[in-house]
């Protein structure tokens, strides 16, 4: 499975002529999801299941022939292949209220298209106390680079800011007064201020 981000513009049609270059190099649009409209241009995330023998730039140039549309990023998205909405994992949270906090970090990188996530501690010396599988080891040294966890922010982190990992999108928010959700996205893309806005709100609720 491949997540696609597409830059397009915000006029009728433009979705269509999108799915249907998709369509056109064989790819199947497994979900479809509006990530952020403003000044007459559209983000959208693209769930994209891409048959073998077909290039990921076979279809970004397929994409790109459409007028007005830029592929921002592309690259293979190991979730189940859904997206969930901030709906249905605010359902989730209010069914246990009491870790409202952990069920945010299990559904984060189906909700915010990312590869992990965790809940950062930060009380005296920052730590994890709850993680998704592929989050990387995080320590307090690593933590305490990052920047203030303590609001919400954004940053992008060279290769080997953790011992044998790539450059990463990290984004986060603050989980009542101590705790923090960190999540993170390999090699991009870089996190826009309405997802930021997202999980600040997801946070808060959380808390």
């Amino acid at each position: 499975m491949f997540l696609m981000r597409v830059s397009m513009p915000d006029r009728p049609g433009a979705l269509g002529a999108v799915a249907s270059a998709v369509g056109l190099v064989g790819c199947d649009i497994k979900a479809i999801e509006i990530v952020e409209s403003l000044d007459g241009h559209g983000i959208d995330d693209f769930m994209l299941e891409i048959p073998t023998g077909v290039l990921p730039d076979t279809v970004v140039s397929a994409c790109q022939e459409v007028s007005g549309v830029e592929v921002l990023w592309i690259s293979r998205h190991y979730d189940s292949g859904t997206l969930q909405s901030d709906l249905e994992t605010l359902e989730q949270m209010t069914r246990d209220p009491e870790h409202a906090a952990e069920v945010l970090v299990d559904s984060a990188p189906s909700v915010f298209h990312c590869q992990w996530s965790v809940l950062v501690d930060r009380a005296d010396s920052p730590s994890i106390s709850y993680a998704t599988p592929m989050a990387p080891d995080l320590d307090a040294t690593v933590l305490a680079s990052i920047g203030d966890l303590g609001g919400a922010g954004s940053a992008e982190m060279p290769a080997g800011w953790v011992p044998a990992w790539s450059d990463t999108a990290l984004a986060w928010a603050p989980v009542g007064t101590e705790r923090s959700i960190l999540v993170g996205r390999t090699g991009g893309p870089v996190w826009l201020a309405s997802e930021i806005a997202r999980l600040r709100h997801l946070s808060a609720l959380a808390s």
